[in-house]
């Protein structure tokens, strides 16, 4: 029987799911129970819950350029105010967790869905004050609430997963992304309407707040809690065996890999349709029109990686995801053409949709038995979190001095890097069998 270790959830195994040679879980082993209505509700709760911060961030991003124009700022500037959306991630997403063992996840989950919608309305009001600093600070508020609500939805969907039988995290992430498409398409028809940004910014805070309360009643209270586990009472000893992760060589390339598929995502989410007016010639609405494309190739890559996964193994998806991720980064630097480098955008957008969540899925299969799996994804995750932190100012700077499509060549590097790097991905049992050989 293989065992699934929830990387959220340090003191519970999650049994019954049985997994391809080259993916964590695949098809079930046992004949599935139908699904009771409170848990349909739970899942549609959490489904909805995931598509806020999609719909949110692809609002933000697809104004940049008009909010831009309004704040007067340069692209140093815009770098810096976007550093405070990285901040803000960063924090949440180191605090969501002992949050979580200490209240349970619907507690977190709730607060950091409020910091999202309020962050938003904050980032509309800076714009209104013409603040470069309310933008800042209303960006630093929206990240502190994805990265709080982060992890608690990730251990929500694990245990959806675990009580269903059934896969559901893939289609957690799907629907953010879908939530991203959704956001950029009202995104590109305000540009081309000329709405005001943060009347557009509102409304959407408003809209967000309908499905968090109508799902919170549906979201368990004291799940993820921690408890004792032992007759001892010490969680330690549920994972005795605690090695200096720096040591773990397999681990370290794991962690390169995230970081040059986060920047990648990152990296378009934060400056794409900037990149597209100020690089190609593209007005507002088009700039917006293209960034909807690349929020659909990452939906589309999203949910149906699962069953590419399957077939072909992480390896093969890894090195494909990253080497399609660099010929659309490619095509957007060195090509003149603005419909080609639009077309590029879409294999850009399907290049990163599955490097951060299998490379996290990767993380916790690394180790020894005896170690703790949540601690070895929470390190590469905030690796991929220190691409979202540098990103932004750092393409902001050479942009400025550079031009924003020679600033992507720093993108375009580190993914053609993780191309070289995918054999890392190798599930532990493989990488032992070939090791014996």
């Amino acid at each position: 029987m293989y065992t699934y270790r929830c990387p959220a959830c340090p003191c519970r195994h999650h049994p019954a799911i049985s997994p391809h040679k080259d993916s964590p879980m695949t098809s079930a082993t046992t004949t599935l129970a139908p699904i009771s209505r409170e848990l349909a509700r739970r899942r549609l709760a959490l489904l909805s819950f995931f598509f806020i911060p999609g719909i949110s961030l692809a609002s933000w991003v697809t104004r940049t350029p008009a909010v831009r124009d309004q704040l007067e700022a340069s692209t140093a500037q815009m770098g810096l105010i976007l550093f405070g959306l990285s901040i803000g991630s960063m924090a949440g997403i180191l605090g969501s967790a002992p949050l979580v063992r200490r209240l349970g996840t619907k507690p977190v989950t709730l607060l950091g869905l409020l910091c999202i919608v309020g962050g938003v309305a904050l980032i509309g009001g800076g714009v209104l004050l013409s603040s470069g600093i309310g933008a800042f600070i209303g960006l630093a508020v929206f990240g502190a609430g994805q990265g709080l609500a982060e992890i608690a939805m990730n251990v929500e969907g694990a245990e959806i997963e675990r009580l269903s039988g059934r896969s559901f995290l893939p289609y957690l992430h799907g629907a953010f992304s879908l939530g991203t498409v959704v956001g950029a398409s009202l995104g590109i028809l305000f540009t081309a309407m000329d709405f005001p940004v943060a009347l557009h910014l509102v409304i959407i805070a408003a809209i967000c707040m309908l499905p968090i309360i109508w799902g919170i009643r549906y979201v368990p209270s004291g799940f993820g809690r921690q408890r004792d586990t032992t007759e001892t009472g010490s969680i330690a000893t549920v994972y005795p065996v605690r090695r200096p992760l720096w040591k773990d060589h397999r681990l370290l390339l794991i962690g390169a890999i995230v970081l040059a598929m986060a920047l990648a995502e990152g990296a378009a989410n934060d400056w794409l349709p900037l990149l597209m007016v100020d690089g190609h010639g593209y007005d507002p609405a088009w700039g917006s029109l293209v960034f909807t494309g690349f929020a659909l190739a990452m939906t589309i890559g999203r949910f149906t990686g699962g069953a590419v996964i399957n077939r072909f193994g992480r390896v093969a998806v890894v090195r494909g995801s990253a080497l399609a991720g660099a010929i659309g980064i490619a095509l957007v630097v060195f090509v003149d053409n603005p419909v080609l480098a639009g077309i590029a955008v879409f294999f850009w957008g399907l290049g990163a949709s599955l490097g951060f969540p299998l490379t996290i899925s990767a993380a916790g299969d690394t180790g020894e038995p005896g170690e703790d799996p949540a601690r070895r994804v929470s390190a590469v995750a905030t690796t991929g979190y220190i691409a979202f932190l540098v990103g932004p100012p750092l393409l902001g700077f050479l942009g400025e001095h550079f031009g924003l499509r020679s600033a992507m060549i720093v993108v375009l590097a580190v993914v053609a890097v993780a191309i070289f790097l995918a054999p890392a991905v190798r599930p532990r049992a493989d990488a032992e069998q070939e090791s014996t050989h």
